[in-house]
């Protein structure tokens, strides 16, 4: 165990501050995201050093398909999530405590060299959500910038100003991953609030950290055209018309089982809603799909990168400029 970062002491117990939940946990008792501990009022991060799943990935499947496309990427996850989503793609890890698997122990020093000899452009935090790690994430990070590495977060959003202030000018891309735009939604479904996710964004966003968005559609539940429509005029508003934006399907899973998969033509309906909300990037995951992976420009319309899977079979682009001039949203080496 390690002391933890973003705590108060209460009369009723700890108050953990690293969330929007700020969950006030009693002498030897965990916090909502089952690694954050109170022992004899100190908090203690339970999985720091202690990841669950280390492997090398195409930076395609965080997916960010703006940010260093066709590299790889060192991704690590530990246990434990903040949110309680029914439809939990990775509920193995996320619902799981500390004692439920088998964790390596691995230094932020020892994940640096193994990113540099797996020939990664630089460290994903992912699988799980990386908030409740944040102690790990941020000592990693601050090694990776010294060492020339690049930073990611794949993450829900769920996380206060005062932890985003503290860790994100360390993180140079996320993927921030949007459940709906319905507060009902969240409640009824994840156990959470959606303001503190839009506030987030916004927050990340003008700390200079590249991002991306990420919508899981569930057939029934976040697919109605009103909410697109709301959702994606809120990015163009808040975040600009450059912003990527993935529309993923979801598959029966956790809680969620009794649902269809969603049919690639709810994507096609989700993209064609963004498009003309102004978004210039947007993509579908989770299907198969002809076009609706690749990157085109959004003034002369030249296929600029283009992709299967998580390959890039061409990629016409140098550096970030279209042959007809026009500026495209995208880091490159």
């Amino acid at each position: 165990m390690k002391v933890a970062k973003w705590w108060n002491e209460k009369e009723q117990g700890i108050e953990c501050y690293l969330c929007p939940r700020r969950c006030i946990i009693a002498d030897r008792s965990y916090g909502v995201c089952n690694v954050r501990k109170n022992v004899d009022n100190t908090l203690y991060t339970i999985v720091y050093g202690h990841p669950v799943a280390v492997h090398v990935d195409p930076i395609e499947k965080k997916p960010l398909y703006h940010f260093y496309p066709g590299s790889q990427i060192f991704s690590v996850g530990t246990v434990g999530c903040n949110l309680l989503c029914e439809f939990c793609q990775n509920w193995d890890i996320a619902r799981a405590k500390p004692d439920d698997t088998q964790m390596h122990n691995i230094s932020p020093e020892k994940i640096i060299d193994m990113a540099q000899k797996s020939n990664c452009i630089g460290i994903a935090f992912t699988y799980n959500e990386p908030t409740i790690f944040g102690e790990y994430v941020l000592d990693i990070a601050t090694l990776a910038h010294q060492s020339g590495l690049q930073t990611v977060m794949v993450t829900n959003g769920y996380i206060t100003s005062e932890a985003i202030d503290d860790i994100y000018p360390f993180i140079d891309a996320a993927n921030i991953d949007l459940k709906s735009f319905s507060n009902e939604f969240y409640r009824q479904y994840c156990k959470g609030e959606l303001q503190p996710v839009l506030d987030a964004l916004q927050r990340i966003r003008d700390l200079g950290t590249f991002i991306e968005i990420t919508m899981l559609i569930i057939p029934g539940k976040n697919d109605s055209d009103s909410e697109l429509d709301h959702l994606t005029r809120w990015i163009v508003d808040n975040l600009g018309q450059d912003v990527p934006v993935h529309f993923s399907a979801f598959h029966p899973d956790y809680k969620m089982r009794q649902l269809s998969r969603t049919p690639k033509e709810t994507l096609d309906k989700a993209r064609k809603i963004a498009i003309r909300n102004g978004l210039r990037y947007v993509y579908e995951g989770n299907v198969l799909s002809e076009n609706e992976d690749n990157t085109y420009c959004y003034h002369c319309g030249r296929l600029l990168i283009e992709r299967r899977s998580f390959s890039i079979m061409k990629n016409n682009l140098e550096g970030d400029i279209c042959s007809c001039g026009s500026k495209i949203a995208v880091v490159q080496s």
